[in-house]
């Protein structure tokens, strides 16, 4: 039997922290500061998403962000503000966003733990939303 005095509220359990659902390597934030730098108007950050398309079903977006909409889930690393489409949340937990200069191509790459595979021209991948543990 619980010790509860009557007109006491019970205690409420804390919520658990919500997990950042993407994280950037040093490169990756170098390459959105140099973006911002030079963007043609006043940019936020830069927005994440996912769009359905290509052999592979798939493809992630990046695009400038010029405001913060109320949906978006904002994550801040290494001094950077990168957006991330709602719908896209669950398809991108515990993806860390790397930049890739070769010498033939520069991109942004998405190092995706829910990505179950990806087209042959790398253009488009096929994923699956993150298990969340209960």
């Amino acid at each position: 039997m619980t010790d509860m005095t009557p007109g006491t509220p019970a205690t409420k359990p804390k919520p658990r922290p919500r997990p950042q659902v993407m994280r950037l390597t040093d490169a990756a934030a170098t390459r959105v500061k140099e973006l911002a730098a030079r963007a043609d108007s006043e940019i936020v950050g830069l927005r994440v998403g996912i769009k359905n398309g290509g052999c592979a079903g798939q493809s992630y977006t990046v695009e400038y962000a010029h405001d913060i909409r109320p949906t978006d889930e904002v994550v801040e690393d290494k001094g950077v503000k990168i957006l991330v489409d709602p719908k896209a949340v669950l398809y991108l937990l515990g993806t860390e966003m790397d930049y890739k200069a070769e010498k033939m191509q520069a991109q942004f790459v998405f190092n995706n733990p829910n990505q179950v595979s990806a087209c042959g021209c790398g253009e488009s991948v096929q994923l699956t939303p993150a298990k969340i543990d209960g």
